[in-house]
């Protein structure tokens, strides 16, 4: 269908009017979007008046003055840094003294599921070395593990984890002469839980790997089910582990889960829980600062009261930029990237909800040109968004050209430029009341997502920059691409069915339902099976040892997909402003561990 020759209302530019309204509070709507007829007009020079769309977003439950009130004991304490200098001693002495390729592994796992591992970087890089160096060439491994199918699967997902790529074929001895897993070895469910957990590492082609998948999961759900004298908390783990897999999940929310899990543990270790705890603590008054740096400047722009329309969603953009790294050492990087999440937000609800298609198209010449000149042709509105983004967007480009030396304007103005294609490619859809096929969906929507925005931003504001690198990036390599594609699936999981409601255009699911013919859960099925596949092509990136990528970067890719599927697990847990994300919030970044 050609959509270059849509008709479109005769509209002239709106002036700036009515749209410093107080922002309605009305009951909670989970999705970014929808198209209600809103109060708002823009007078207009003909005197015609443009009814605008609303979403009736729910204003932010946490706003400028609560987050600027936010204290916390563990802000540059003394006393803190001295005991988490003296626990970090004692991790050490416990990594060094660790001989049991088993215990090695555990405390390895252990560290990494309670947060703490960052700190212990260069000793467990050395200590996954010598295990890969020593036994871990693919016949000494498989000849050596005889049937202990707990310690094989640990260490494969471990080795994985770190970029070593195991073959698969460490696991053909659990097997029988015709490849079928032996039942046996489903009595060992502890062994069953870590091979499910493994299952999730896997890369395209992996036959073992897919059939272990579909074995443990039956016999794991099965020991839910049944098994109700079993350890609580180990039922608890493998629930946990049904619900999302441990390499899908969000890293700080993890570990703030599983704290409490650890504490429950028999022969949990005292001072691995007591430094979890503090490190917590003391991390979560880190991001107290992040924070109210952002806080206070989404404030001063003066956007969420002057764009009433719009999400104002800070906190949980910070939780995305937290999610794309927790540790102390990507504070610049959290600061940065929450404000290109916010304006990112600010975007997408212009093109979503209150601009016309006449507008929109004003507005994508100006993002593509990046031209400050060029704002006088735009509606008021669009002035303050575009010079948002644009004074934000050059004070990084200042910051990167000062202290790397390149000037990274021409790719900033490129994915600002191409992201405002597909938001104007989807307005038009949606005007039209064209209904894409799923390939057309997908290839516009991974980067209608805003997915790659933000991890070149983040990539621009936490690695060191190389020419090779920032050549690649117009061209979406498949580091950007992969994870984007899981960030779109995951939000149409946890959106689509209220946004069709409202009149939305199509997603994922409801494009797979017009092709097909097929039921919403019959979608549902599909679009978690295309998240399951681009997970095997982003192990695939991540164990590519011949990549021109930092390390770094590496694992933030992973992060803005394990993010997303934490976002989305429950619904829209960026739009929503309900109780389980309230209490979310407040368990990462308001509550300390007691």
């Amino acid at each position: 269908m050609a959509l270059n020759h849509l008709s479109a209302p005769s509209l002239s530019i709106c002036t700036f009017s009515g749209l410093n309204q107080p922002r309605n509070h009305i009951s909670l709507m989970p999705s970014r979007k929808s198209f209600v007829p809103c109060p708002i007009k823009c007078t207009i020079a003909d005197t015609e008046a443009i009814i605008r769309r609303s979403a009736n977003f729910q204003p932010s439950i946490w706003d400028d003055s609560y987050i600027q009130s936010l204290k916390s004991d563990y802000k540059g304490g003394e006393p803190y840094v001295e005991q988490v200098n003296k626990m970090k001693i004692k991790v050490k002495m416990m990594l060094d003294s660790a001989v049991d390729r088993v215990k090695q592994l555990e405390l390895i796992d252990t560290l990494q599921r309670l947060g703490l591992s960052y700190h212990f970087k260069e000793e467990i890089q050395r200590m996954i070395k010598s295990l890969y160096d020593t036994t871990c060439t693919d016949n000494t491994w498989k000849n050596s593990r005889g049937l202990d199918l707990y310690a094989t699967a640990l260490e494969f997902r471990i080795l994985r984890q770190h970029g070593y790529k195991i073959s698969q074929d460490v696991f053909s001895s659990f097997q029988d002469e015709k490849g079928n897993f032996k039942a046996c070895i489903s009595d060992d469910i502890e062994g069953m839980l870590h091979l499910y957990e493994a299952t999730f590492l896997m890369v395209g082609g992996e036959n073992i790997l897919e059939d272990a998948r579909k074995f443990t999961s039956v016999h794991l759900n099965r020991c839910v089910e049944e098994n109700r004298d079993q350890d609580r908390v180990f039922l608890e783990l493998v629930r946990h582990a049904l619900e999302l897999p441990l390499h899908w999940r969000l890293l700080r929310i993890e570990a703030r889960w599983f704290i409490d899990v650890y504490e429950r543990i028999q022969g949990m270790n005292p001072t691995l829980l007591e430094f979890a705890k503090l490190d917590f603590n003391m991390v979560q008054a880190m991001h107290q600062a992040d924070l109210q740096y952002d806080s206070s400047w989404w404030a001063s722009s003066g956007l969420p009261e002057k764009l009433c329309f719009t999400r104002d969603r800070l906190m949980e953009n910070f939780l995305w930029a937290v999610g794309l790294g927790f540790e102390p050492q990507f504070g610049y990087m959290r600061r940065m990237n929450t404000k290109v999440h916010q304006l990112l937000t600010t975007v997408d609800d212009v093109y979503d909800i209150y601009g016309t298609l006449d507008e929109f198209e004003l507005f994508t010449d100006v993002l593509q040109r990046w031209d400050i000149d060029a704002i006088e042709q735009l509606p008021e509105y669009m002035k303050m968004t575009f010079f948002a983004v644009y004074n934000a967007m050059n004070q990084i480009a200042f910051t990167a050209l000062k202290e790397q030396g390149h000037n990274i304007i021409p790719c900033i103005k490129r994915v600002w430029g191409d992201l405002s294609r597909t938001y104007i490619l989807e307005a038009k859809w949606f005007y039209s009341g064209y209904k894409p096929t799923l390939e057309e969906y997908l290839k516009n929507g991974w980067v209608s997502i805003t997915a790659p925005a933000i991890l070149i931003h983040a990539y621009l504001v936490s690695s060191p920059l190389s020419k090779e690198v920032l050549e690649s990036l117009p061209e979406y390599p498949d580091i950007i691409r992969h994870p984007s594609m899981i960030v779109r699936l995951a939000d149409d999981l946890g959106t689509s069915s209220d946004e069709i409601k409202r009149g939305d255009n199509p997603k994922s699911i409801q494009c797979y339902m017009n092709e097909t013919g097929g039921s919403e859960e019959e979608a549902r099925e599909h679009i978690h099976y295309l998240i399951s596949e681009t997970w095997k092509k982003i192990n695939e990136e991540h164990l590519n040892a011949d990549s021109p990528w930092p390390p770094i970067f590496k694992e933030i890719a992973l992060n803005i997909a394990r993010t997303a599927q934490a976002m989305y697990l429950y619904g829209d847990g960026h739009a929503s402003q309900d109780h389980k994300v309230q209490a979310r919030m407040e368990s990462l970044f308001v509550t300390p561990i007691p």
